[in-house]
């Protein structure tokens, strides 16, 4: 096939999805004020707990087998390096651009966690429509196109709430702390030199003017009744700081209920297919979410908006982030994609074998946004980067998909 005739098939994808994420931006505007914040928040809980969860639990459902299960397996390993790969990458525009440390956590995320959701599931069924695709009958490729890609989306919500949104976190809380350290040393000299807070209640023993025990003395005196209950209460802290709700996201329980019904054959049969009794509920769940792709796209488009509205941000830092994603680490995923060919890890499907390479050039989460809303740092600076990071994803993911389609064709 032309190559010529490969970036035409690219292109038309990126189009429409610039089309409607144009319509989204105009939408958001403040005069037109149809897809304000408020609807958007809306749309967006709509989208969250009710589109993608069908979307991914339909699409899995008819196509997750034992077969295919098997054939599938690199997939969450080549995730998995996509978020290693970028981490680093990250790390290498905190050392470059020496930013805020509000912003590390930020920066980490958007470099490593791509758009694993929503983009594969808005490209993949347009690219399978398309009549110069090299990825055969156009229903049997959007029908496997669309669980890989359900399947990517379900295996990167899981990666992104457990790792991204602890390295937000913690980058958030660790500014905060500064912040308040710095504003008590600020302010420390209009203290008394011994606060009455701070003077022996009656019944304490404890001598107020005593020095603080050292870190061996501290242990020794606390150790000999707290000893058995050590590691419980380190795996009790664990467990309260990771947000183990974030992780059972409805996009994942949607995968999990399409994996049940895959798996079980007696389920399958009951609900999959012409002649299944119970595919009615089938029906109406891929019918639900058949909406999740164009609000999608209307919500990206809308929050775009915001990043016109908070331009003072270092150049370095963007710039960094799109080198990363757009550059080194699709040339990265060419050489792990056919490495593992190379081996036989993975099979000859010239659709799989173009969403694995796709993993690799894909712009940020959108959800990085909602976690910097949830902990108050970095959310115009997220909004920045995000509306230059898509803006070009139009160029850059043409170009890729072109060269992509071109590697496994």
């Amino acid at each position: 096939m032309e190559l010529l005739e490969l970036f035409v098939t690219a292109s038309i994808p990126v189009l429409k999805v610039l089309l409607i994420t144009a319509l989204g931006s105009y939408l958001a505007l403040d005069r037109v004020a149809i897809l304000g914040e408020e609807a958007r928040k809306h749309l967006n809980t709509v989208v969250f707990y009710v589109f993608n969860p069908a979307l991914v639990g339909s699409n899995l459902a008819k196509t997750i087998t034992y077969e295919s299960m098997i054939k599938l397996w690199f997939m969450p390993v080549n995730i998995l390096i996509t978020f290693i790969v970028g981490s680093i990458l990250g790390w290498i525009v905190i050392q470059v651009s020496r930013p805020p440390k509000h912003l590390r956590g930020l920066i980490l995320g958007c470099s490593a966690a791509g758009n694993l959701g929503n983009m594969p599931l808005i490209i993949i069924p347009a690219l399978c429509r398309e009549k110069g695709s090299p990825f055969g009958d156009p229903d049997v490729c959007h029908t496997y196109g669309m669980a890989y890609a359900s399947l990517s989306m379900a295996i990167g919500a899981i990666y992104l709430w457990s790792y991204v949104y602890n390295m937000v976190r913690i980058s958030s809380m660790s500014d905060k702390d500064s912040r308040e350290s710095s504003e008590l040393d600020r302010e420390g000299f209009k203290e008394p030199l011994l606060s009455s807070t701070k003077l022996a209640e009656p019944g304490d023993s404890s001598d107020p003017y005593a020095l603080p025990l050292s870190v061996s003395e501290e242990k020794a005196e606390g150790a000999a009744p707290e000893h058995g209950l050590g590691i419980t209460r380190h795996m009790e802290m664990l467990f309260r700081k990771l947000n183990l709700k974030a992780l059972l996201a409805p996009s994942t329980n949607g995968a999990v209920v399409g994996f049940v019904i895959g798996l079980i054959p007696q389920i399958r049969k009951a609900m999959v297919g012409s002649d299944a009794p119970l595919r009615v509920i089938q029906d109406s769940a891929s019918l639900l979410g058949d909406g999740a792709i164009p609000a999608l796209t209307l919500i990206i488009g809308g929050n775009l908006v915001k990043g016109l509205k908070g331009m003072g941000m270092q150049k370095s830092i963007v710039a960094g982030i799109i080198v990363a994603r757009y550059v080194v680490l699709p040339t990265i995923g060419i050489l792990v994609v056919k490495g593992a060919i190379h081996f036989g890890l993975v099979h000859s499907d010239p659709l799989y074998q173009f969403v694995l390479l796709l993993q690799f050039a894909l712009p940020p989460a959108m959800n990085i946004g909602t976690m910097t809303q949830l902990f108050g740092a970095g959310e115009s600076e997220c909004s920045v980067i995000m509306l230059w990071t898509y803006a070009l994803a139009s160029i850059s993911l043409t170009f890729w998909s072109t060269f992509f389609m071109w590697i496994v064709a």
